[in-house]
Formats: structure tokens, sequence, C-alpha cells
């Protein structure tokens, strides 16, 4: 089971959705709102001394195409701190290229739903902690729970979110990218729920996404829902009230401050 780490550092990742050169935010996995440039919004979150990043390339698996290269080479001569990638990753050769150029993690979604040993093949050439699986969940129709969506959440695939994450993790994945389709971009808070469920079911980190609208949800995530870490989209691209755009992050005081008031009525503390 995964628990919140006494003396551990909080992470709260930026998430930023690529739509071909651009950056767009979601609302329920559904047509992206022009955020701004990936480069230029990469060297404010440089400035802001952000500790990692999360690109999601949210066009390259229904486009049917690979990663778009030499943008992200680009982003990786602008980014001084260590980000994860996805998005049309589909074989090992791909995902060296992406370490090759600066990712310190791949996350992979459709290929590996449909392919589970390639998590094994991944695990075994890179190392599990390189390799995260990301799973999008969407809430079951009729039968309650959660079930897996791929394909930037086209297509349902009918399978236990929870059991798939078991099995990914069998299969060698090192992280677990757990995304809420009903919550993304709604900025009302985590699906604590299903966070709950599948960091009880795995040993490996699991990243929450989906739903962050204040400070207080991403602590919620991970001292109440047994997270990792608390990835963020809206929240750190928008202002709340008005969904003007604004490229935020907490400060490093706002971060220790909210974690460690959460801690400590969990009777744990925060790192400095």
């Amino acid at each position: 089971m995964s628990t919140p780490t006494t003396k551990v550092r909080p992470r709260v990742i930026p998430c930023l959705l690529l739509q071909g050169r651009s950056l767009v935010k979601t609302v329920g996995f559904k047509k992206g709102k022009y955020i701004g440039d990936p480069i230029n919004t990469v060297r404010i979150y440089d400035e802001m001394e952000v500790d990692e990043l999360c690109f999601l390339d949210i066009s390259a698996t229904p486009e049917d195409r690979e990663p778009k290269y030499a943008l992200l080479e680009e982003i990786a001569a602008e980014c001084f701190m260590p980000f994860a990638y996805g998005g049309g990753v589909r074989n090992v050769e791909q995902m060296a290229r992406l370490y090759a150029l600066g990712a310190e993690k791949v996350s992979v979604n459709t290929a590996a739903y449909e392919d589970p040993r390639l998590l094994r093949r991944a695990a075994d050439r890179f190392g599990s902690q390189s390799v995260v699986v990301a799973i999008d969940a969407a809430k079951r129709r009729w039968f309650g729970g959660w079930e897996v969506v791929t394909h930037g959440g086209r297509k349902r695939r009918g399978c236990d979110v929870v059991a798939w994450a078991k099995e990914a993790v069998r299969n060698g994945a090192g992280e677990v990218l757990l995304t809420s389709v009903t919550n993304d971009g709604a900025m009302g808070g985590y699906d604590l729920d299903l966070v709950r469920a599948v960091t009880a079911a795995v040993d490996v980190p699991v990243i929450a996404c989906g739903g962050a609208g204040t400070l207080d949800d991403c602590t919620a995530v991970v001292v109440e829902g047994g997270a990792q870490a608390a990835a963020a989209g809206s929240m750190v691209v928008y202002q709340r009230k008005n969904r003007s755009v604004l490229v935020n992050y907490p400060t490093k005081r706002e971060l220790r401050e909210a974690f460690s008031a959460a801690y400590a009525r969990q009777g744990s503390q925060v790192s400095r």
C-alpha cells in the first residue's frame, strides 16, 4: 500500500497538455483551450523554481503519430528541472529517444494497456524508476467503480482501474499517473475515493491528476488520499475566478506551510 511518507518533500507537479506546438487545457478531456507557448511557459516555471514538470501530448495517440521530438528537444533545452513526457509512445526505441533528448521519465498509456509487456521491456532496459504507466479513469456507467479509458479518453475498455494498475506494476511500471476523466479541469478537488483505491493496491508512487483547484486540494490528495504527488493543470495556468490565463505556482514556503499543516493533523512532518 502506498501511503504518505513522513518527512518527504511535497510534490506538486504542473501537468502541461501539448496539442501541436501549443499548450492547452481541457475539461473532462474535451476540446482544449489555448493556454500559450510551451517554451515561454517552461521559462516562467524555471524562474519560479518549480521542481519538476509533466508534459502530455494529448493529440499524439488520437492522430496515430509519434511524439514531436523537435519540440521536446526545444523544451529540454529550456527546462532546468526534471520532466516527464507522455503521448504517442509505443515502443522502447521511442522511449530511448525521449530519454536521450532529456526526459527523466516516460509515461505510457494506450500502448501499455494494449501490450502490457511493453512495460517490462522498458523497465528491464531503462529501470522501472523511469517508466510511468498513465491510467485514465472514468466512472462506470452502471456498476460503480472506475474503468480504464484510452486514446485520449475516447475509448472505454471495460477493465477495472485498480486491476489494471496492479497488473501494470507487476509488469514493471515504477510509477502510476492516475487521472480522473470526470474531475479533469473542473477545479473542484481530486477523486479521493479513486486515489485511495489505487494507492491501497500498489506499492509504487501514485501521482494523482484531475481536479486541483487550490493548494488544499493538493494536500488532501497526498495526506488523505495516499498519493505521493499531486499533478495540477488548471490550478497552475488559470486565475481561479474567471479562468483567465495566468501561469502560476505556489512558493516553496506556501508549499511547506500547507503540507506541514496537513501532515501535522496526521502526526507527520514535511522536510525542509
